[in-house]
């Protein structure tokens, strides 16, 4: 079995929400960067022992938050002596908006994954795109790059429709299936 960490940032608990089911996919860890962007006693550890690394954030506007941007400025040097190198890589993301750019937020997670000469994984799951679609069903907001979850922002975190979080733990589910297939 893969060993995976879910390495994510939450402001109001949502972001989180969506990291517990992502995790839950993929019988990952929890690493929570804090509200200063740094990562709990051992989470640099716990990272680069890591077969699979699942990032996430809110997206704030129209990118990650600053507390996420910090830890990924900080990933440097792990970038420099290569530890991430060919592992298996996923994103997620939370805004209150429907679409609210959160796609630009998950090129900055495979962009930052990239860079750290990781496989990034897709979501592989078809859009639901019909006239019956509703926010109950999985991947409603259509993503493809990563899990696209939305919560509005006078929402509480559990009122995150649960079409977002069954495809988050979908998502965390494929993870871990290309991860140990990678791992081979």
């Amino acid at each position: 079995m893969s060993k995976i960490v879910v390495v994510y940032h939450s402001g109001y608990g949502h972001t989180q929400k969506v990291a517990e089911a992502v995790a839950a996919g993929a019988s990952a860890q929890l690493i929570a960067i804090d509200a200063e962007g740094n990562l709990p006693e051992g989470g640099w550890d716990a990272l680069a022992a890591a077969d699979a690394i699942i990032f996430g954030t809110p997206t704030y506007m129209g990118g990650p938050s600053w507390q996420f941007k910090k830890f990924a400025d900080a990933s440097s040097k792990a970038w420099f002596t290569r530890v991430w190198q060919d592992k298996v890589f996923g994103g997620f993301t939370n805004s209150a908006s429907l679409n609210g750019d959160k796609q630009v937020t998950l090129i900055y997670l495979q962009t930052l994954a990239s860079q750290h000469g990781g496989i990034w994984v897709s979501l592989g799951i078809l859009p639901s795109n019909t006239k019956a679609a509703s926010r109950t069903d999985i991947n409603n907001l259509g993503g493809s790059a990563g899990v696209l979850a939305q919560s509005p922002a006078d929402a509480s975190v559990d009122e995150i429709p649960q079409g977002d979080l069954d495809t988050a733990k979908a998502y965390g589910q494929r993870v871990a299936a290309v991860a140990a297939k990678w791992r081979g």
